[in-house]
């Protein structure tokens, strides 16, 4: 019994055309589209009203940088071996432990098996494959070279997975201690400062010392109703910076300023300077037009000044004009070393290989920082800590202080 497909082509003139014809399968479907002169767009089956179109849950596994970079090695593998596409994706959606990821693979098999080509497949679902990643699947299919454009784009996606890793790690430890001193200075003043309190009134009704009362008005307003005003408070500020850094002027000016906190705006700059290095490595060795390739690599540095940059050199190189001479006006943004390391590549015609030393030199540097941070963060959050609990054990002393004072001597 036949079924009924669904379909969108385009005409020769490029003109969407919709429409429903019967047919054994997808394939001898897309065969005969193409025989009428047609482009097929997508192929989808009907038969008595219910479609066989694969849904994504709503709530569905995450799928991690990593996971999606094993799976281009693993494609690249079996195409380099021969291994039809369709194949290939129908054997790698079988064999991922990850079931959105194995959901999304099966979609694109039945796009590309209903005459869609890869990127585009792909392109359905900037979740799982980001821009950079279809751009380069874009390339190598247009050039012949997917297998060896699918293993640059798992090192590319393995080298930016490995670098979220290591500034994720970098942070963790920080954010961990301030939590544990944020408990530990909420318990003093649930638990020990009301203890004092008692304390202090049956001592009399002396005037307590400044730092006194501002610890005992800070635990009075957490266990009081004044908390959820608080916590109204701080949640409305959460929300409105999120806000604010949505916005494209928010996000500008907080990119400035992660670039100078103490410590970690280092650490960030490279980490963005890295990105962007090796992104445009990886496309300009896959085959993308310069132009293209440093709106991705804007895009892949997560870091609007970096990308402004990239802006104002597109527009500078689409005029004709040397890409190492716009990046060099701007030394507080981008280094002299990668300006210099630009130019030499520009006139060598090596500008790719020149690049990814750029990112395999700031991707050591993120290293040795995340590394060194540590040792350097330890001593400051010790400190941190024992000003906190040391201020509020001194404010509590301070009123038994003055008492013995005022205690008459026999």
């Amino acid at each position: 019994m036949a079924l009924t497909f669904e379909y969108k082509v385009r005409d020769r003139s490029g003109k969407l055309v919709e429409g429903v014809v019967e047919g054994d399968s997808i394939p001898l479907v897309a065969t005969k589209l193409r025989e009428m002169g047609y482009v097929p767009i997508a192929i989808q089956s009907k038969t008595m009203g219910m479609s066989t179109e694969i849904k994504i849950p709503f709530f569905s596994e995450r799928v991690k940088l990593k996971e999606v970079a094993v799976a281009a090695r693993q494609l690249a593998t079996m195409i380099e071996s021969g291994l039809p596409i369709v194949r290939s994706l129908a054997v790698l959606a079988d064999q991922v432990e990850n079931k959105q990821l194995s959901i999304v693979l099966t979609k694109v098999r039945l796009d590309v098996e209903a005459g869609s080509t890869l990127f585009a497949a792909m392109g359905k679902y900037p979740k799982v494959f980001n821009a950079l990643f279809c751009t380069m699947v874009e390339a190598g299919e247009v050039s012949g070279t997917l297998d060896a454009v699918l293993s640059q784009v798992a090192n590319t996606m393995e080298e930016q997975a490995d670098l979220r890793a290591k500034v994720k790690s970098a942070m963790t430890y920080p954010v961990i201690v301030l939590c544990i001193i944020g408990l530990i200075f909420l318990a003093l003043l649930i638990f020990i400062v009301p203890i004092f309190q008692k304390l202090f009134a049956s001592l009399g009704g002396a005037k307590l010392p400044l730092p006194t009362r501002i610890v005992v008005g800070i635990s009075h307003a957490i266990l009081s109703p004044m908390l959820l005003v608080i916590i109204i408070v701080v949640v409305g500020i959460i929300l409105l910076f999120r806000w604010w850094r949505s916005t494209e002027s928010g996000r500008l000016k907080w990119d400035t300023t992660k670039l100078k906190f103490p410590i970690f705006g280092s650490l960030l700059h490279k980490v963005a300077l890295t990105r962007f290095a090796g992104t445009l490595s990886s496309l300009l060795s896959s085959g993308v037009s310069i132009l293209e390739s440093l709106d991705m690599a804007g895009q892949a540095s997560n870091n609007k000044l970096v990308e402004g940059v990239c802006q104002q050199a597109k527009e500078f190189v689409k005029g004709g004009g040397a890409l190492a001479t716009v990046l060099g006006e701007n030394p507080a943004i981008i280094p002299m070393l990668v300006t210099n390391m630009v130019e030499v590549g520009e006139q060598t015609g090596a500008l790719d290989a020149m690049l990814q030393k750029v990112s395999d030199f700031y991707s050591a540097e993120v290293n040795n920082t995340v590394n060194s941070l540590t040792s350097v963060l330890e001593p400051v959050l010790i400190v941190i800590m024992g000003v906190v609990v040391g201020t509020v054990i001194v404010a509590m002393y301070l009123p038994m202080f003055d008492y013995i004072k005022h205690v008459p001597t026999s």
